[in-house]
């Protein structure tokens, strides 16, 4: 995990991540100048639920979990790996963050800061745009899985159905596909 990553192998690994599948290879060069690698030891919180929404990131190496408090204790929700993205709304609107995520085993994430990210839209950087635009169609795709899901739930009669169904709701709102 030590090892030195070349601009080139971070280009080719963003490429493939789902994020940024709409920029080529020279939109997507604008965009990296902005990145900081973060290198994490296995236990060390990227960040925690409630903390200013500061950056957004995309798992290069590594796991992360995600876990949330449910107000009964903290439950891991999700477990993200390479090239998942998460943190991407607190780019959009700066939000606190909605969850902890915290590193599974040793990790390498790009981190992609708010206030550098806000600068390339206010210049008009269409990569920056672009990236907007699949942020939100990640949030609509699980603002739609999430819908459906409750819809399904409700039509359930069984008290424990709701808390049942609540686990599998969450863990559909990661960015790994």
């Amino acid at each position: 995990m030590g090892t030195t990553i070349t601009l080139e192998q971070i280009i080719n690994f963003l490429l493939e991540a789902p994020m940024f599948g709409d920029l080529n290879p020279t939109e997507l060069s604008e965009v990296v100048h902005i990145m900081q690698v973060q290198r994490l030891r296995s236990g060390q919180y990227v960040f925690r639920e409630g903390d200013v929404g500061d950056a957004w990131y995309v798992l290069f190496e590594g796991e992360v979990e995600v876990v949330k408090d449910t107000g009964f204790g903290n439950r891991t929700v999700a477990v993200l790996g390479p090239r998942a993205c998460f943190g991407e709304m607190a780019i959009l609107d700066g939000s606190t963050r909605s969850a902890t995520i915290m590193a599974r085993s040793a990790c390498t994430a790009f981190r992609f800061p708010r206030a550098e990210f806000a600068e390339l839209l206010a210049n008009g950087n269409l990569s920056a745009y672009k990236l907007v635009h699949q942020m939100a169609l990640v949030l609509v795709a699980r603002q739609r899985q999430t819908t459906s899901r409750l819809v399904e739930l409700l039509r359930e009669d069984r008290g424990s159905a709701i808390r049942d169904g609540l686990t599998p709701i969450v863990q559909q709102q990661s960015v790994t596909e």
